[in-house]
């Protein structure tokens, strides 16, 4: 047998030397190796050649198979890792609520309270909220979501930042004039928290596409200016049931509220049953806005996320609150869900 060993070693080395390739020497030696079962099988009993060569083709074929279970056992397992390897590139991650020490350390003041907890920021890890506008109101809500580790954050508007939003959009900044709102609040975001997933929708929310975008979430704020969109929001959320955050502005007043059927609560249209006449409720740009208002109502907005998520507190529904900056003033009136409201009234049930 030792003398196989050493042919078939030389024949290794040679090729080796050669630079012949590795399939090509494994050929060479399982010629040799067949070679020598077949000459045991072939030639008689007591035969030199056969006695040089270990007397018995038995041992050679347990040999043989052997070495075919551990090269077959090798290439499924290299198989395997080529699988899971690729389904690894092509797939993303699945998100999980398991935090790095980075992040617990990030949200440590979220942890020791308890109304929130560890469960809490489980739930804010693994919650989807979109935020409709990214302009006074959208920018502190997004600011502070991301920062208070709420998993994925879409955002959709079609605008561009603007000289004049720099005064209270602050998530903006006068680098970003001429960029698209979602994509420079992406990046605020992002840099701010590197642990959250943001998910910018440039274009305007539309009938076509603002059902199968809020059924991707959990939770809508609106933070927009404008009656019609803000009645989409409403509809699509009601329809898909869906908590809806809306807040508004104007001049030195702000109000919110949590508006949400499915929970027994009123929903916008119950109470603005229709669009104010033009010039009654005239936007931020004719009527104007104090800069930091924003930033306490859409501050205010993210509250209300946190506590909707996660269960804390008493969330704004059947309430709205309102600020009034000027005298430093703030009170809440119950609204009342009405059952001939158009969209989420019990006469249509």
């Amino acid at each position: 047998m030792l003398l196989v060993f050493v042919l078939a070693a030389g024949l290794w080395g040679v090729g080796y030397i050669a630079g012949t390739s590795k399939t090509a020497r494994v050929v060479s030696v399982s010629v040799l190796l067949a070679g020598v079962i077949l000459s045991h099988l072939i030639l008689p009993d007591g035969h030199p050649l056969r006695q040089a060569t270990g007397g018995s083709a038995a041992m050679w074929l347990i040999l043989v198979g052997f070495g075919a279970i551990v090269l077959v056992y090798g290439r499924g397992l290299k198989a395997l890792r080529n699988r899971a390897e690729s389904v690894s590139d092509q797939e993303p991650a699945v998100p999980t609520d398991r935090f790095t020490e980075t992040e617990l350390d990030r949200y440590a003041r979220h942890i020791v309270l308890r109304e929130l907890g560890g469960p809490g920021q489980k739930k804010l890890k693994k919650a989807r909220v979109l935020v409709i506008g990214a302009g006074g109101l959208g920018a502190p809500a997004l600011q502070y979501l991301a920062a208070a580790g709420v998993g994925t954050i879409g955002v959709i508007d079609d605008d561009v930042v603007e000289n004049a939003n720099l005064q209270r959009q602050v998530i903006h900044r006068d680098t970003d004039i001429g960029m698209p709102k979602v994509f420079s609040a992406q990046q605020a975001m992002e840099a701010q928290n590197p642990n959250v997933v943001v998910l910018p929708y440039h274009r305007r929310l539309s009938d076509e596409i603002a059902a199968d975008l809020f059924a991707d979430f959990d939770l809508i704020l609106d933070g927009t200016d404008n009656f019609d969109t803000r009645y989409l929001a409403n509809r699509t959320a009601v329809a898909l049931g869906k908590p809806l955050i809306s807040g508004a502005l104007s001049q030195w007043e702000g109000q919110l509220s949590v508006f949400d059927p499915a929970n027994g609560t009123p929903c916008y249209q119950c109470i603005f049953p229709e669009a104010p006449a033009p010039g009654l409720a005239p936007s931020c740009s004719e009527a104007g806005v104090i800069g930091p208002l924003p930033g306490v109502v859409g501050s205010m907005m993210a509250v209300e996320a946190i506590k909707v998520i996660t269960g804390a507190g008493m969330a704004l529904r059947g309430e709205m609150l309102i600020y009034d900056a000027l005298y430093g003033e703030s009170r809440k009136i119950t609204l009342t869900r009405r059952a001939d409201c158009p969209v989420c009234g019990t006469a249509n049930d």
